[in-house]
């Protein structure tokens, strides 16, 4: 037993050496991306432009199929996220505007910052957990849950969410079962749909 405890405990002092080794890895992107993240930049040419990310400052494009817009601030455009465990998106909506449901590998908070918004989550149990935020108001996603967020105001609306991921991915359901490769006759049959809601589905997406 004194052996298993002392395993742990060493296994836990490396660790933790390890995460104090560098005070940050900013990722170089021109290399391929691990398992862990991108290898470090040359801390020789990082500066400060490499902490700072500029993407949020305009809202963005929603003249679209769910009038919308989702900016992502991952790894992939900013690359001083690589190793910390944390990303962040800013939300755009049209009058009307929704994010669809999806999921993500992470949890996620969202902080209305404009308007009003209904946001929600469904569990494994198929319970919906939803509420009307307004600005100022915070929400969580726990990790992997379906969820969504439809604009019910009166006014375009503005969200930002933070993710425990530098690389949280995003899978939006419906997008998963229509505007890809997925034959429409098994869309159909795993959907309960039927073959003329598919077809529209997948013009919609512009996949029939």
């Amino acid at each position: 037993m004194n052996n298993i405890v002392a395993f742990f405990a060493f296994t836990l002092f490396v660790s933790l050496c390890q995460a104090i080794e560098l005070d940050f890895c900013v990722g170089d992107t021109t290399l391929p991306r691990g398992p862990e993240g991108f290898a470090c930049k040359d801390p020789a040419n990082v500066t400060t432009d490499d902490f700072v990310f500029t993407g949020f400052r305009h809202e963005s494009f929603t003249a679209n199929l769910f009038r919308s817009n989702v900016t992502l601030g991952f790894v992939d455009n900013f690359p001083a996220l690589n190793g910390l465990g944390i990303s962040m998106a800013r939300l755009d909506f049209a009058v009307g505007g929704v994010i669809p449901v999806h999921s993500h590998r992470t949890s996620e908070v969202i902080i209305v910052t404009r308007g009003s918004i209904i946001a929600g989550f469904i569990d494994a149990s198929n319970n919906a957990f939803y509420r009307r935020l307004e600005v100022g108001d915070v929400m969580i996603f726990p990790q992997a849950m379906l969820h969504f967020q439809i604009n019910v105001g009166r006014t375009p609306a503005t969200a930002i969410v933070s993710l425990n991921g530098a690389n949280p991915a995003v899978q939006f359901t419906t997008t998963s079962l229509f505007a890809g490769n997925l034959p429409a006759d098994i869309a159909q049959q795993i959907t309960l749909l039927s073959q003329g809601e598919v077809m529209r589905m997948k013009r919609l997406f512009g996949t029939a």
